[in-house]
């Protein structure tokens, strides 16, 4: 009998009604790595683009939204995610998580034997 080989893969985003997306799994996965890094430079090298590149996308994500998700640290090169970017980036890690495991039990529970993702 074949191995199941099916998995469960999502791309999830928001959006604003009118402008499109508001930020999504890109945006987030930046955020993580200027977190754990903390430089945009670093960040920007590990996802393969340019620094300007990286800091155009985190400018036009941080006017949609209307706050700062990240701030110069003082002293030194680098960067941190302000208070209102870690609380995104924890609350973006929680609804995809969530999200996903829902939709996990609901294909289990729908799908028959052999399209089923693996638990």
């Amino acid at each position: 009998m074949n191995e199941n080989k099916t998995r469960l893969k999502m791309r999830m985003w928001l959006e604003l009604k009118e402008e499109g997306a508001l930020f999504g799994p890109g945006t987030m996965h930046m955020l993580f790595l200027i977190d754990e890094l903390g430089s945009l430079n670093k960040a920007a090298a590990e996802l393969g683009m340019s620094y300007r590149r990286a800091w155009g996308r985190l400018r036009e994500a941080e006017e949609r939204i209307g706050r700062e998700l990240v701030e110069h640290v003082r002293g030194r090169k680098g960067y941190r995610l302000t208070p209102f970017g870690r609380q995104a980036l924890e609350a973006w890690q929680r609804w995809q998580s969530e999200v996903e495991e829902f939709a996990r039990i609901r294909a289990m529970a729908l799908f028959p034997e052999g399209l089923r993702p693996k638990s």
